[in-house]
């Protein structure tokens, strides 16, 4: 028999939810098999089979607080689903007999039946459930057949009858003709950016100021060149490489930008990790690129698809997302024109990009239609003068303008 521990969590998380089980006991697992997943302030990790054998007995059950390294269930190495079954009845019917004459309440077996509509339902609806606390049972489905699929558990239409209720047992949802309320706990991750964000606004001297870049040199030289640059690098030509490089020059000429604030210390730091905010179906993540000064546009690229990638499927670990000294923020890929940017402490700074629209402007005293993108950047005026921001601004405005500065080093 061996313990199946919970991961040992770095210094910076304290505990963690156990949010789903994938198996039940007795169940005959292979080796890595996915058993578990636990929700840090920062990420999900994955408990995984130690090798092949039997799930025995669950310590932890799901929505219970976990503790670095601590026993959550335990496995049995070698064995056959065969032999589970027996001893699972032969340990749950005492208890059941005992709770009886203790006067409690019986132990609930799970339905048979019920199982079995959990195991129908998909991977991607089994996850919103457990995330909004909605049965998808009590959902009108829109699949084949009636099948609830993963769009039906993100904008649910109750059944008539419904009355949905959330693990615990307590009501989340009642369904009163076509007026619908739904109430659910909200996630350790999205508890966790909602403080980071109050403590952003609360505890800097947080300023916003915007320039404006026209990127119609950056939009002809990715036309140009898009196509030698896939058949090259295997990976597409975004804006957000050259952005990347820009914001990493700037950071070079201003080097406050860069540092962050450690009680009464100021921390200049002389690497460039850029954080690029990402959004995923758990809510807000900031991976981190390393070291982009070092890096290509085509690694900026291919590590932007792969980190992106990780973030929606829930499979990014705490070393992605720890450690950056700039984040860059691009509201425009869902249609935002112009917005302020929360800082991610204890960075100092953070940029904004926005929403590419052709515009009327003043060129050599003649008025063109030219595709313009508003920029912003927030910053914690504690740490970085008005100057220095408009100046680190207006650098990234230039880069970007003309790309070939940053080819020739100006």
């Amino acid at each position: 028999m061996a313990d199946i521990k919970a991961p040992v969590f770095p210094e910076s998380v304290a505990d963690g939810t156990i949010v789903e089980w994938h198996v039940t006991e007795g169940q005959q697992v292979n080796r890595d098999d996915l058993l578990a997943e636990i929700e840090t302030d920062k990420v999900v990790l994955e408990v995984v089979a130690p090798d092949n054998g039997v799930l025995t007995k669950i310590v932890k059950q799901v929505d219970d607080t976990v503790l670095s390294d601590e026993l959550i269930a335990q496995f049995e190495a070698g064995a056959t689903a065969g032999d589970a079954p027996a001893a699972a009845e032969q340990s749950a019917a005492p208890a059941q007999e005992n709770q009886a004459a203790d006067g409690g309440e019986p132990v609930q077996v799970t339905d048979k039946k019920d199982e079995a509509d959990h195991k129908d339902q998909s991977p991607a609806v089994r996850k919103a459930a457990k995330e909004s606390g909605v049965d998808p049972k009590e959902v009108e489905g829109s699949g084949r057949g009636g099948r609830v699929t993963k769009t039906d558990m993100a904008n649910p239409t109750l059944k008539s009858d419904s009355s949905i209720k959330s693990d615990s047992g307590r009501p989340v949802a009642e369904s009163t003709g076509e007026r619908t309320e739904k109430r659910v706990p909200m996630t350790r991750l999205r508890k966790t950016v909602a403080n980071r964000l109050l403590s952003a606004s609360q505890d800097t001297a947080m300023l916003t100021t915007f320039n404006e870049v026209n990127m119609k040199p950056l939009m002809d030289m990715r036309a140009k060149y898009k196509d030698q640059f896939e058949k090259r690098h295997g990976v597409r030509l975004g804006f957000m490489s050259l952005f990347v490089k820009a914001a990493t020059e700037a950071l070079k000429r201003f080097p406050a930008v860069n540092a962050s604030l450690d009680g009464d210390d100021i921390v200049y730091h002389g690497y460039y990790d850029i954080g690029v905010a990402v959004s995923s179906d758990r809510g807000l993540v900031v991976p981190v690129l390393r070291d982009t000064d070092r890096m290509s546009m085509a690694d900026v690229e291919s590590r932007i698809r792969e980190l992106g990638g990780l973030a929606q499927k829930g499979k990014l670990g705490l070393n992605d997302m720890t450690g950056g000294t700039f984040t860059i923020s691009n509201g425009g890929v869902f249609g935002s024109l112009m917005s302020t940017p929360i800082l991610n402490p204890p960075q100092t700074a953070i940029l904004g990009m926005h929403a590419i629209n052709d515009r009327p402007m003043a060129v050599d005293g003649k008025v063109e239609i030219l595709p313009m993108m508003y920029l912003a950047l927030s910053y914690d005026h504690r740490m970085i003068d008005g100057k220095e921001a408009v100046q680190f601004l207006v650098t990234i405005k230039e880069l970007v303008e003309d790309p070939a500065m940053l080819l020739l080093d100006l």
